[in-house]
């Protein structure tokens, strides 16, 4: 064979095996990949065509599946849609899901590891496959309680079971219908998604979980009192509580509310700072305490660690390296202080739970189609936030906080309920955000509850946290207590 035929044939070998090569890599390497790609259409209309597992509350669906005629073959639709749609989320063909839909996706679409045998089966059976269902932790009398109370006031609320760290509600207003996000008309679908998107309102955000992080005013004095006890303050001890406090480094002064003097003495104990929520008298004690301890109490709380209930939740922080002056800031609550509704429940909630705080869920099990459970969630221990000694002390702190404080508006005849309000300052001409955060009863705690309502709400700059968050809180305890 000449020279030219020889590499002509040597060109030829290398082409075929390259296309050998480049065909095995597509076929067996990388096909999950491809199959799994969400601009795969038939990947698509494969998950569409399968019935999706229903999302339930209190043994009603919320979120479910129904056949269709069109090329998807099913439709999901919701029942209450705006009432749910902060757990649910949205399941989209063009905007792909959120949320529940989105975090257990793999269950509700039967192709989680869990669900292995039931496929095998169906494949043997020549059943059709369906989704899991995921039963979730809300309780639907405590959620509607608690949709009802936050009224059309923008803000959050979530309420938690101390003792398991289920979530028992999760609200978010303004809300919006998932259904809308769920049409098989594309055109219907970009609309819907513009005009929610260009709502100032943001009702797609998950205010509970996620979204633009609140500073938390005066609800954070609880975690400020703890390390205060932690750190051995005995509880009967007088604080300094003059009318303001003159903060280190700076000309600049911390006031109380409204300007008022916490006390004709100028002192008074932890237990009265809290319960009248004195600025001067935490912020000194933030000054005297330092950041590290108040940043090491805020992390036992569960701050800046990460989590999933199973949808996303963004970490709650406290400041990296604050001065002085920050530092008294911080420890009431402002500064760089930024939490959600749900880090707030969880302080409650440890507190109640004997300083013990359990790690938040809101999908109690997973079912097969047969009804069969296939995964459950069990209660978790994050860690030890406070002493049970110092619990006890934070409780009836609390609850003096109801029954002769700031948060008055909060009380239940014939209950206990530990409190405290908060009115935190947004940094801007904003009015401020109205906080509440209880459990109760405060002898054996059946619920935490966490409150915002953005902007002070109706009552804008007049808004404090015991007028207008404290009765909603109230409301959504009474729900769980009946």
């Amino acid at each position: 064979m000449n020279t030219p035929l020889r590499r002509l044939a040597s060109v030829v070998v290398v082409m075929f095996l390259t296309l050998m090569l480049g065909s095995t890599w597509v076929q067996f390497v990388t096909a999950p990949d491809l199959n799994a790609d969400e601009r795969n259409v038939r990947t698509l209309y494969r998950e569409f065509g399968t019935p999706r597992g229903p999302i339930v509350v209190g043994g009603e669906a919320v979120a479910s599946s129904v056949p269709v005629d069109d090329v998807f073959g099913y439709q999901r639709v919701y029942t209450n849609g705006p009432l749910y749609a902060h757990l649910t989320g949205y399941y989209s063909v063009v905007y792909r899901r959120s949320e529940l839909e989105s975090a257990m996706n793999t269950e509700l679409n039967g192709s989680a590891d869990s669900l292995f045998l039931r496929r095998i089966q169906d494949l043997v059976t020549g059943r059709q496959p369906q989704g899991a269902i995921v039963e979730t932790t809300i309780v639907p009398a405590i959620q509607q309680a608690a949709w009802d109370a936050l009224g059309d006031q923008r803000g959050a609320v979530v309420a938690l079971d101390p003792t398991t760290g289920a979530i028992l509600a999760l609200v978010s207003k303004p809300s919006y219908d998932p259904a809308a996000l769920a049409s098989h008309t594309q055109a219907d679908v970009t609309a819907a998604w513009e005009a929610l998107n260009a709502d100032e309102a943001e009702p797609l955000m998950n205010r509970a979980l996620r979204g633009d992080l609140y500073p938390p005013g005066s609800v954070f004095k609880v975690v400020t009192a703890a390390a205060a006890l932690e750190n051995g303050l005995d509880p009967a001890a007088q604080l300094p509580a003059p009318v303001e406090l003159d903060l280190p480094l700076t000309t600049r002064t911390l006031p109380n509310f409204g300007g008022a003097a916490c006390s004709p003495t100028g002192t008074q104990t932890l237990a009265d700072a809290l319960r009248i929520s004195c600025n001067t008298a935490f912020g000194q004690l933030g000054l005297d305490l330092g950041a590290d301890a108040l940043r090491d109490q805020a992390e036992a709380f569960g701050f800046s660690q990460p989590l999933a209930v199973p949808m996303r939740a963004t970490e709650s922080s406290f400041p990296a390296e604050p001065d002085a002056p920050s530092t008294a800031l911080s420890a009431i609550g402002q500064y760089e202080v930024r939490v959600t509704p749900l880090q707030v429940a969880m302080i409650s909630a440890a507190v109640a739970n004997d300083g013990v705080l359990m790690r938040p869920y809101s999908v109690a099990a997973v079912r097969s189609a047969d009804l069969e459970v296939v995964d459950e969630t069990d209660p978790e221990e994050m860690g030890r936030a406070v002493s049970p000694e110092t619990a006890q002390i934070l409780t009836e702190m609390m609850v003096g906080v109801v029954e002769s404080g700031s948060g008055r508006a909060a009380q239940i005849p014939g209950v206990r309920v530990a409190g405290k309000t908060g009115t935190a300052q947004t940094g801007n001409e904003d009015a401020p955000h109205a906080w509440f955060t209880a459990f109760a009863p405060a002898d054996a705690p059946r619920i935490a509850v966490a409150v915002v309502v953005e902007n002070g709400g109706s009552l804008g700059n007049e808004a404090t946290g015991g007028a207008v968050a404290a009765p909603i809180a109230r409301a959504v305890i009474q729900a769980a207590l009946q």
